[in-house]
Parts: structure tokens; C-alpha cells; sequence
């Protein structure tokens, strides 16, 4: 039984580590020894973390958490991350978060298929050592890994895509179409594909609302691919009696880039219409809430995307719309 157990979470973690669009590479010992200590604050709410600007955990396929209750009527959590090099956006492997009914949290990662025998023995080492004080830790864990290789199969065989809810996130980049509009620190608008390094652009304190200069350290250009694009039209109204003045922006970007709701940080594709996202109203200068009026989803042709890493804040503004760095 447990030569199958593990037998089956090596499967899920080749089909799981292996959907993707960009050429693996093995995770390290170091690294595996390293993620250990890679914490999330808000399993609910944190759905994008980074750590040491070198590597990001992103939930996984934008899943919600499983639930598993067994005999013993006892309810456990678990959540699916990816961890994904910084450096070429690679996934090196699927990191697991498992919370008993105690809530007590215990950390598996899954190594990508290409890792190295010694990875893949501290790996099983690792559940089984978990397993010996978490009741059939490894059987709950088998069960997911199981059914989440089923459905990478099932997307395979229509083409990539989810056919019940069209996710549409081709690979791990994160980034803007170049024809998008950035808000340069003089108040100009700049073609993202024309900004250059040491140029300054604006950053908005999310807290405050208040704007400063940052330079740019690099444009960071991802290849031509048809990419997906998520489209928001979002509005807002100014009532005065019978008079009614409005104000709109559009944003594009690919599905999983960040932004900053009042529910937290959401991707892009995740932005349910009737959510308030902030924006700069160019009439008053002021940085105010625009409610998403229109989501529409869709391939962008192919064309390369981009992305600014600047030299401080957490976020620039995109088409008048503040979105965050990554």
C-alpha cells in the first residue's frame, strides 16, 4: 500500500509540475531545504506571495482549498501552491499546505519531475516523517494529487483549457500588453514597450494614496505568444441632483497579475465585476476607487508582454488604474 501511495504522488507531481509552458529545470536540495521555511500569512487571501525577490508561491490553478473529512469526522485543509523561480518564471514544484482540525499547519513540496534522486527521497522522507504524527496524512495527500493529475489530463485532452471554467492563464508570465499606458513621475503617459531603465515613473502608497518618483531597473520583456489577456472597464459616477459625470478606464493584462481590491490582493482574472479598484480620476489629480463595470476575457493575438521592475513601491499605474509590481 505505501509503494503505491508514493507511487501515486510521484505521478500527481509529474503531471502537476509538468502542465506548463516553459522548459523545466530541477529544483536544488538547497532550494527544497530553503522553501521549507517559505510561510503564508493568509491561506484565504494570499494568493501571490514572493520571497527574497527570488521566488513566488502562486496558488495553484487559482484553486480553492480542499476539505477532507475522514472516518473519524475529523476536517482537514489543504492548499496548493506553485513555487515558481523568479528567473524565467519556472515552476519547480508544487508546495503543499496542510491544516489538521487543530490548526496546526504542516509544509510537503511536491519537487518538479526533473529534480534529482535526492530531492525525491528527502521529499518521501519528509511525508513520511509527517505521516507518523498526522494520521493518514499521506493517503489525504495521495487523494488530491490523484484527482488533480486526472483533471491536468482531462485540460490536455481539450486543448489546455479547463472546459467547465475557461481559466485561461498561459504559463507564469506576468505582465501588460506594450501599448498600455504608464504614468511617468512628470505626469506624461509612456508606451509600456518604449519605457526604458532609469526612467521615473509614479508609485502610489495603497494606504495613503499618495504619489512618488521611483526609476525603473529594468523592462522586463516576455517572447511574442498569444497570450490571454484580461480586459476591465471600470467606471465612476459623480451624482450632482439629475446630473451624472462619469469617468472610465481600461486596463488590460495578462489573467494572473496582480491588483489591489478592497477585498486584497486579487489577480486580475480573479476581479469579479461591482469591485472597487483604485484609479487616478486625471481631472482632480486625486486617486479614487472606479467600481469594474465590464470583465471580459479573451486571447491577444500573438505579441510580446511586459512588465516594470522598479527600484521602489509596490505598485505603478497603468492607464490611470494602480496596479502592483511583480
Amino acid at each position: 500500500m505505501r509503494k503505491l501511495t508514493l507511487t501515486l504522488l510521484f505521478a500527481g507531481a509529474v503531471y502537476i509540475s509538468g502542465a506548463q509552458t516553459v522548459t523545466p529545470r530541477p529544483l536544488t536540495i538547497a532550494e527544497y531545504t530553503k522553501a521549507q521555511t517559505f510561510t503564508i500569512t493568509d491561506l484565504d487571501k494570499d494568493t501571490y506571495v514572493k520571497f527574497e525577490n527570488a521566488y513566488v508561491l502562486d496558488r495553484y490553478e487559482g484553486r480553492k482549498p480542499y476539505f477532507i473529512t475522514g472516518s473519524d469526522g475529523l476536517k482537514k485543509r489543504i492548499d496548493l501552491y506553485k513555487l515558481i523561480a523568479k528567473e524565467g518564471m519556472q515552476e519547480i514544484g508544487t508546495m503543499v499546505f496542510y491544516t489538521n482540525e487543530k490548526g496546526k499547519v504542516y509544509k510537503a513540496l511536491v519537487p518538479d519531475f526533473t529534480a534529482d534522486a535526492k530531492v525525491w527521497e528527502q521529499y518521501f522522507q519528509d511525508i513520511d516523517n509527517i505521516n507518523k504524527v498526522e494520521t493518514n496524512f499521506i493517503l489525504k495527500l495521495s487523494y488530491i494529487l490523484s484527482k488533480e493529475l486526472s483533471f491536468q489530463q482531462y485540460k490536455l485532452l481539450n486543448g489546455g483549457k479547463d472546459m467547465k471554467e475557461e481559466s485561461a492563464t498561459y504559463g507564469n508570465d506576468i505582465c501588460f500588453p506594450g501599448d498600455e499606458l504608464v504614468t511617468m513621475a512628470n505626469g506624461s503617459k509612456k508606451m509600456l514597450k518604449d519605457v526604458k531603465s532609469g526612467d521615473e515613473v509614479i508609485t502610489v502608497d495603497p494606504a495613503t494614496k499618495r504619489s512618488s518618483a521611483v526609476k525603473v531597473k529594468e523592462l522586463t520583456t516576455h517572447d511574442a505568444k498569444n497570450y490571454a489577456l484580461t480586459k476591465l472597464v471600470l467606471v465612476s459616477a459623480q451624482v450632482n441632483g439629475q446630473n451624472v459625470k462619469l469617468n472610465t478606464k481600461v486596463l488590460q493584462a495578462t489573467p494572473n497579475h496582480p491588483m489591489l481590491t478592497k477585498q486584497g490582493n486579487q489577480k486580475i482574472g480573479e476581479i469579479t465585476v461591482g469591485q472597487d479598484v483604485l484609479c487616478l480620476n486625471d481631472k482632480t489629480g486625486k486617486y479614487e476607487a472606479y467600481i469594474v463595470l465590464l470583465k471580459t476575457e479573451k486571447a491577444g493575438g500573438t505579441q510580446k508582454v511586459y512588465n516594470i521592475v522598479a527600484d521602489g513601491g509596490s505598485t505603478v499605474v497603468m492607464n490611470g488604474v494602480m496596479v502592483l509590481q511583480k
